[in-house]
């Protein structure tokens, strides 16, 4: 009888200890919430999401109309993290090629003649897919592969996208017509959904005096690309206790209809989160945790984070979306059996 060993690779501890790490990382965030807050106004809580999302070495989907800052956003955190950014806008006649490249025949001056790859928009380490639901299933379906296996292949070769690379892509709530919603197997991918609203009177201010006037305020750069992924290596190192850990599979576990104690779920969900999920708070609370400067999550942040984690990985029956059921509805309840 044969016994197939897995064999797990252990990233070890960085050098100084893990307190004195998550100390240092987190006032190396602080620093980069304040550079981006010099640029981005009246989004906190979007800012804050993001930067869990790129901690924990995901993707991020953004949510909100137009003229919120979500692009600005993007181009700022390039800037902040030192990070190659690029900006793909996706139009119904976009082709995968158009993204990931493609293979050109040249002819060299001895008249050999040779196929060259010549790299697409994707092999960037911050990529941003604006109104990626307006591009066709065969271009979004173009990302899936790059957003989880973090490289593409061409004309049967593998090519490796640089690291660290992650996806920001947005979408517009409100036009629907002659677009293609993301499958569920792509939304799954990202790590989290964020809905960016509108900013408050006294950020709207600030929005009108910093970017109407002669000046327009640049920001700085804080981190590089190789801290960020030290970053994201010490963000696993981080314990979680057993009440967060318990807290996590009950809260995800409660969203499945099948069984689940919450009758709410049982009547208007028609699918529910998977291990993914489970996987993607675990990293959050983690990554949250360090953010506000703590060395342990709490339960706390996982209410906090439960609704961008599920909100994408969850869907309502037809029935519900006609009664006027919300998924935000359906979370919060789900929140309250363990908060």
């Amino acid at each position: 009888m044969v016994t197939e060993a897995t064999e797990r690779v252990v990233d070890p501890l960085p050098e100084g200890g893990l307190v004195d790490n998550i100390d240092q990382l987190s006032a190396r965030i602080s620093a980069a919430r304040a550079a981006i807050a010099r640029v981005v106004f009246g989004q906190t809580r979007v800012v804050d999401e993001t930067l869990i999302t790129l901690l924990s070495g995901g993707h991020l989907l953004l949510i909100g109309v137009p003229g919120l800052g979500k692009t600005r956003l993007v181009e700022t955190l390039g800037a902040v993290f030192g990070l190659d950014e690029r900006r793909v806008q996706f139009t119904p006649d976009l082709m995968p090629a158009d993204i990931l490249g493609s293979e050109v025949l040249e002819e060299s001056e001895r008249g050999e003649r040779a196929f060259r790859f010549i790299k697409g928009p994707v092999f960037c380490q911050l990529l941003m897919a604006d109104e990626v639901n307006r591009a066709s299933p065969r271009t979004q379906s173009a990302l899936l592969q790059a957003m989880q296996e973090r490289r593409v292949s061409i004309a049967g070769h593998y090519h490796a996208l640089p690291t660290p690379f992650h996806v920001l892509a947005t979408q517009n709530p409100l036009e629907q017509e002659g677009t293609y919603p993301l499958p569920e197997a792509q939304l799954d991918r990202f790590f989290m959904q964020v809905d960016v609203d509108y900013p408050d009177r006294a950020a709207e201010r600030e929005i009108l005096l910093a970017t109407t006037g002669p000046s327009d305020a640049q920001p700085a750069r804080v981190l590089s690309a190789d801290e960020l992924l030290a970053a994201q290596r010490l963000i696993r190192h981080v314990p979680v206790g057993e009440s967060v850990v318990e807290a996590i599979l009950e809260l995800v576990r409660s969203g499945r209809p099948e069984g689940s104690p919450v009758a709410a779920v049982r009547e208007h969900v028609s699918w529910g989160p998977g291990p993914r999920a489970s996987q993607a708070l675990m990293q959050a609370v983690r990554a949250r945790a360090v953010i506000e400067g703590r060395l342990a999550p709490s339960i706390d942040d996982v209410l906090a984070l439960a609704p961008p984690v599920l909100r994408h990985r969850m869907a309502l029956t037809f029935t519900a979306r006609v009664e006027g059921v919300t998924l935000g509805a359906v979370i919060e309840q789900l929140c309250q059996r363990i908060g």
